[in-house]
């Protein structure tokens, strides 16, 4: 294993974005480049500049053939022209030789539920790109470990995510667009476990500026307390790396071991013991009690139980929904994530409950009359929330009403029927999904896949195709 736990005590992780020069640069720049690059990452010291110009130093030579072979570099002790390289490149701000105080053991969180806040915004996204950014980062550490991470949006969390630009009172000010990215701390109260990103760079979703997620993610391993990896394939290896296929993202397995070193494996799936009442996935029969996407993952309600299909995991698993949720009910009536919110609510019979990751909120179950709807309502069949509109949507026996997340509050003119604005949809609805641009009812064993810009079905498939049947 190459990783190492952070025990510096203000370690500040750093990705950086665009390579500082071209490639062809003066000598003189080249030398200047690589000696604030040393003295940054390496420990050089910063009074060594006339020594460092001499090319025949020992301990200038010995410096660079450090940094070479951290970096996975052939360790010439020159600044040829592979070297050159790749200190030109994007890359994490946290030294990837220590020098602060360090304390005894091993920097980590004592606990396994960690809380975290985005405290503001870039200018670059918009607000449900960072929050689906961050959490797909966090689930990369969740998936692994037994960590889990629940949202907060006031007070002091273990982990506060926020964008900065130039000095942000931690004595670590950002240096424009370009080399430090983002740094963060290791595990502990206060500031420790924060994470700040430099809001000069261009932070983008995919790779035509500097990908959120991907640094999101690497910070977030410092956070957790790992330190630089010198594999070259890790997400903790310090240069911007953006060769993986960010879709398809799955830690190396140097990240692996480095993450459970500090705070083990996951736990085992709780899987419910064989039975007749056990649900089989490819029971032509099959129906749902309810659908939702929890951060990304797809999770298919049935009786006690939920399927659970996450893209790390080829195969749907079958868990207890009293597993993940002891106080949830089981029979669930509908559930929908709102992505803004990072929260999925559930219901069942009159009742709703709402849950971020696998902690159920303070203050419910609530009363579904608190959404707005009229006291002849006494259970929902199935909902979904558009977050691109920013509406959701319930549905009931023939009908169905709109509610404005913004305005928390039902939008005039409903109900409506369903036939009316969903053709060719049978009215009663077990469940709908929103996925790939589509809308996918579901009734009894049949699924209806609904275009709503041709307003018109598609296709008609069993229920259980999402289950890979």
């Amino acid at each position: 294993m190459k990783h190492l736990a952070i025990l510096g005590l203000l370690y500040l992780p750093v990705f950086s974005a665009y390579p500082l020069h071209g490639t062809l640069m003066k000598e003189d720049t080249s030398m200047d480049l690589a000696q604030q690059y040393l003295e940054k990452y390496y420990n050089l010291a910063k009074d060594v500049k006339q020594v460092f110009r001499r090319k025949d130093s020992s301990s200038v030579v010995k410096k660079i053939q450090e940094m070479q072979k951290f970096l996975g570099l052939k360790m010439t002790g020159k600044l040829d022209s592979s070297t050159m390289e790749i200190i030109s490149k994007p890359r994490c701000g946290v030294p990837d030789v220590g020098h602060f105080t360090t304390f005894p053991g091993k920097p980590k969180w004592w606990k396994t539920q960690l809380t975290y806040r985005i405290v503001n915004y870039t200018p670059d996204l918009s607000r449900e790109a960072v929050d689906a950014a961050i959490g797909k980062a966090l689930r990369v550490w969740e998936e692994v470990t037994p960590l889990t991470f629940s949202r907060i949006y006031e007070g002091e969390a273990d982990i506060m995510v926020s964008f900065e630009i130039g000095e942000h009172e931690d004595f670590y000010p950002f240096d424009g667009p370009g080399q430090s990215l983002a740094h963060a701390y290791p595990p502990g109260p206060g500031f420790y476990g924060d994470i700040h990103f430099d809001d000069d760079e261009k932070w983008t979703e995919d790779t035509s500026g500097i990908n959120l997620f991907l640094v999101a993610a690497h910070e977030l391993g410092h956070s957790l307390g790992l330190f630089h990896s010198t594999n070259t394939e890790a997400l903790m290896y310090p240069v911007y790396n953006l060769s993986q296929d960010m879709s398809v993202f799955h830690l190396s397995q140097d990240d692996i071991d480095g993450i459970q070193s500090l705070y083990g494996p996951p736990p085992p799936m709780e899987y419910a013991p064989p039975g007749p009442m056990m649900p089989t996935k490819c029971n032509p029969a099959l129906s749902f009690d309810a659908i939702c996407s929890l951060r990304g993952e797809l999770l298919f309600f049935k009786d006690r139980y939920f399927w659970r299909r996450s893209r790390w995991n080829t195969q749907p698993e079958l868990n207890l929904i009293s597993a993940f949720w002891p106080s949830l009910p089981s029979d669930l009536d509908a559930a929908y994530e709102v992505n803004s919110k990072d929260t999925v609510f559930l219901f069942k019979g009159n009742k709703l409950w709402a849950v971020r990751g696998n902690e159920i909120q303070a203050g419910y179950p609530r009363s579904i009359y608190t959404l707005g709807f009229p006291p002849t309502i006494k259970k929902i069949d199935a909902a979904f929330s558009d977050k691109e509109k920013k509406k959701t949507y319930f549905f009931v026996q023939n009908k169905y009403w709109r509610f404005d997340e913004k305005r928390q509050s039902m939008d005039h003119g409903f109900p409506r029927l369903i036939t009316d604005d969903f053709p060719g949809v049978v009215p009663k609805v077990d469940a709908v999904l929103q996925e790939f641009g589509f809308l996918y009812f579901f009734s009894g064993s049949s699924q209806f896949e609904f275009d709503p810009h041709a307003k018109a079905v598609t296709n008609i498939v069993k229920s259980n195709s999402w289950l890979l049947c």
